[in-house]
């Protein structure tokens, strides 16, 4: 097995000019899967919510939700740094509520935390404690409601505010940072920068790596996004395996004999 991957260890990844690959998984069996694929990043995210937990969007989503999602996960990956999201409202109110959170994702095997906006004494503090801390930047979906939906940022003289930003996040000591639906130019201006790795989902090829929900690449849901791209029909063949498991339920052809003790 090729060697663990450690946060400080994205650095020289992107030192070297080697992109780095994060998919999210909110499961064993998916976390298993996607380490086996190499990839150098799992995102436990808070995107669970819309993805698996029946929610419309990520805010609902509770540290305890996390907590049990990242514990699944960890049982099943071994060699990629897993980072598990700080959900809404689990380290805003204090540095204190941040640690304590961060404390609870690390206890049950995260290897690094994300935060979204601008937490500078937090990331700080979290680091302090011993975990590494992953940034996000740019559309913040946690925040939809203010922003008014999932919109690029950055465009125009709002390209300031997101690299103002992202320099605050990288000074606080953030090993990565997702930069999140803003236009391809400006994450190739923040990427040139920052020193931390920036990894892209909607915000061009120019960054030191990209991350993407695992139910887009695998097309397990229907609808589809522009900042993605589907690897797989993964909805259709797993509603027709079941259809015909059914239907050979029904016509009495399963279990056979090779079935059957």
């Amino acid at each position: 097995m090729a060697d663990k991957i450690t946060a400080p260890m994205l650095r020289r990844m992107r030192a070297k000019g080697q992109r780095i690959a994060c998919v999210t998984a909110y499961d064993a069996a998916f976390g298993a899967m996607a380490d086996a694929a190499g990839v150098d990043v799992i995102l436990v995210g808070d995107s669970v919510g819309n993805t698996t937990l029946g929610y419309a969007d990520t805010i609902p989503v509770t540290l305890a939700e996390m907590v049990h999602h990242t514990k699944a996960v960890r049982a099943g990956v071994r060699r990629a740094l897993l980072v598990a999201d700080l959900p809404l409202g689990s380290y805003n109110a204090s540095t204190a509520q941040a640690v304590e959170s961060a404390a609870a994702l690390a206890k049950v095997g995260a290897d690094a935390v994300k935060l979204e906006g601008v937490y500078p004494e937090a990331i700080e503090a979290i680091q302090r404690m011993g975990v590494p801390v992953m940034g996000h930047l740019g559309f913040t979906p946690q925040a939809k409601n203010r922003i008014g939906g999932a919109k690029v940022q950055g465009r125009g003289e709002e390209g300031e505010v997101v690299m103002s930003d992202a320099v605050s996040v990288d000074e606080a000591g953030v090993f990565a940072m997702v930069l999140e639906l803003i236009p391809g130019e400006l994450a190739k201006l923040v990427t040139e920068r920052v020193g931390a790795p920036t990894i892209g989902i909607g915000a061009g090829i120019h960054c030191s790596g990209e991350i993407q929900v695992l139910h887009d690449v695998l097309g397990l849901e229907e609808g589809t996004f522009r900042h993605a791209k589907r690897y797989l029909q993964g909805r259709e063949l797993i509603v027709d395996a079941l259809r015909s498991y059914a239907a050979e339920v029904r016509e009495n052809a399963f279990p056979g004999p090779e079935n059957t003790f």
